[in-house]
């Protein structure tokens, strides 16, 4: 546990969950794991078009599957390739057996209906976890591939927190990707959960009951200091870039972190929070995929 936390915390400011440090642990764990396989987990990432964010992601992914001693399959389409083409090529990585992972990089192009594909791939290599079968099995409280980002956060609250049994969750966000299937998790984990959104009454008056606020609303600081309980742990999803010195762009969350750091008892940076997480779990989704093969 000790390596979730920032050097330097003072009484009075919260402890910093340094999911950086948390990642590469895990990352060497699965590692391990892939050494004593006896095969090599294969996960192929399919980008469409020319997205420059995506593309980074994808290098990202990449780099980290290689070495996590995994194979990376990479296939680059054009952006105007038709949904019969792309849904031509999730067949057949659904039918190659050296392939254990599908994700597809989203967003995707007008012309393609992002829902199709997600659905065409293998429920049993969607290590994205965003299959309606793997979303059902989580709302069921049954075994499945989990999404890669609400897995890391309950993974990180798990390490500061221990049991989060009985705690009283919000969780601001209510997308398919993050809101819902964290809400999910930490029902699971026995929490009081809320989900609360931008149609919600008294937005600040719910965020403050909450013993652990996960900020996935994909709006640039929205949460202030003064709606966060004192103590709380803080989980912050988004990351928004706005306007910074001399012209130049940085990143920031969901939540006016310095505000909140005063209050809060523990919170994830942007970056060097969830993000780095997020591509950990996506090998840990793989890995599991492989051995269920």
């Amino acid at each position: 546990m000790c390596c979730i936390y920032g050097v330097g915390w003072k009484m009075g400011e919260a402890r910093i969950i340094d999911g950086k440090a948390f990642a590469a642990g895990m990352l060497g764990e699965i590692a391990a794991e892939v050494k004593g396989l006896g095969f090599q987990p294969g996960l192929a990432v399919v980008l469409v078009g020319e997205d420059a964010a995506s593309q980074v992601y994808v290098r990202n992914k990449a780099k980290q599957t290689v070495a996590a001693g995994m194979k990376s399959v990479e296939h680059r389409l054009g952006a105007d390739v038709s949904q019969d083409e792309l849904l031509g090529m999730v067949a057949a990585l659904n039918a190659d057996e050296s392939v254990h992972g599908i994700l597809v990089q989203l967003p995707l192009p007008a012309q393609i209906e992002a829902a199709a594909v997600l659905d065409a791939i293998d429920p049993g290599k969607d290590v994205d976890g965003f299959h309606v079968v793997n979303a059902g099995r989580l709302a069921a409280g049954l075994p499945g591939l989990v999404p890669c980002t609400p897995l890391g956060c309950l993974l990180l609250l798990k390490a500061v927190l221990g049991d989060l049994s009985g705690l009283e969750a919000v969780v601001v966000g209510r997308s398919n990707i993050v809101g819902k299937p964290v809400a999910q998790l930490l029902l699971r984990e026995n929490c009081t959960v809320t989900i609360a959104h931008s149609r919600s009454r008294d937005l600040a008056g719910i965020c403050r009951r909450a013993d652990i606020l996960v900020a996935a609303v994909g709006r640039a600081e929205m949460i202030r200091g003064n709606w966060i309980k004192k103590g709380a742990a803080v989980i912050d999803v988004g990351i928004n870039r706005v306007a910074g010195e001399g012209g130049k762009t940085r990143l920031v969350g969901d939540v006016a972190f310095e505000e909140a750091k005063a209050v809060a008892g523990w919170i994830t940076p942007v970056p060097g929070g969830v993000g780095p997480m997020t591509i950990a779990c996506l090998l840990r989704n793989t890995l599991t995929a492989a051995k269920g093969r």
